[in-house]
């Protein structure tokens, strides 16, 4: 089963997103807690693409396709803005972090943390971050 949203990048999406996301999700035997987790490390990759590889840009826009393949969901976000490989992106200090009371800059560690896998790929002008999570039975 396949489920398919096509996003303008201007932060007022993701209200779109977030409502396409708790619409899809419910369709999967997942806990209410699972799918909180599901939409915020996704919400976090598209918010990050809108502001920081789209500058905000409302003619362009970002592609999300969510897959079921029985043991896993798999999140195929894919845009064609500035490549930001989430798999080269290294942890800031978080004491670092706290002491300069800075905002932002942490929720790529709670990508990494929610999902099981994360693959990234740049083909043709096509940046695509797959984001992966396994529910074992």
């Amino acid at each position: 089963m396949k489920y398919r949203l096509d996003i303008a990048c201007q932060t007022s999406a993701l209200s779109d997103l977030r409502a396409f996301l708790k619409d899809s999700l419910q369709n999967f035997s997942i806990s209410e807690i699972d799918q909180h987790q599901l939409t915020l490390a996704v919400e976090e990759v598209c918010a990050n693409l809108i502001i920081h590889s789209h500058g905000c840009n409302p003619q362009d826009h970002i592609n999300l396709e969510i897959k079921d393949s029985g043991e896993k969901l798999i999140f195929e976000i894919s845009d064609q803005g500035e490549a930001f490989n989430i798999l080269d992106y290294e942890a800031p200090d978080l004491k670092k972090v706290i002491l300069e009371k800075r905002k932002g800059g942490l929720g790529i560690i709670l990508v990494k943390k929610i999902m099981d896998e994360i693959e990234f790929e740049s083909k043709n002008g096509t940046n695509t971050c797959r984001l992966i999570k396994w529910f074992r039975s």
